[in-house]
């Protein structure tokens, strides 16, 4: 298993309570041998003015996924990491129910791990494609 010690997902939940994550309503859904996942709804709070989902929300899903998912990865008593770079590729619109992001690993290595995250709308189709660099650090 690639993870030091998986929580379970009510923990994951905990752990994002008071930010970002729980103001958007996004739920962590799975915790795979070697993928982690969470749902975000398209709503009120995730549209940008056309009724569509805002590109800035399914980032922020991204990110939360492949930052999420490289810290399990660590020893979080002697390392912690930080983003390095993101990107996204919005390729089909999203205007309501919800949308699940999966982030699997691309490279984890001894300073850098680079994330793949899928954001797929309820019918399985591909809404964003993204990719992030994490840079681990020493505590």
């Amino acid at each position: 298993m690639l993870w030091k010690s998986p929580p379970s997902l009510k923990d994951l939940q905990a752990r994002h309570k008071d930010t970002a994550v729980e103001q958007l309503g996004i739920e962590f859904t799975e915790i795979g041998e070697a993928s982690l996942s969470a749902r975000m709804p398209v709503d009120r709070r995730t549209v940008q003015p056309h009724g569509i989902l805002h590109g800035g929300a399914s980032v922020l899903l991204a990110e939360t996924l492949g930052s999420c998912a490289a810290s399990l990865c660590l020893d979080s008593e002697t390392q912690y990491c930080v983003g390095l770079d993101i990107n996204a590729n919005h390729v089909r619109a999203a205007r309501t129910g919800f949308v699940t992001g999966t982030a699997t690993p691309v490279h984890i290595g001894r300073t850098t791990h680079v994330w793949a995250i899928e954001i797929r709308n309820e019918e399985g189709k591909m809404v964003c494609v993204s990719r992030i660099t994490m840079s681990i650090l020493s505590r």
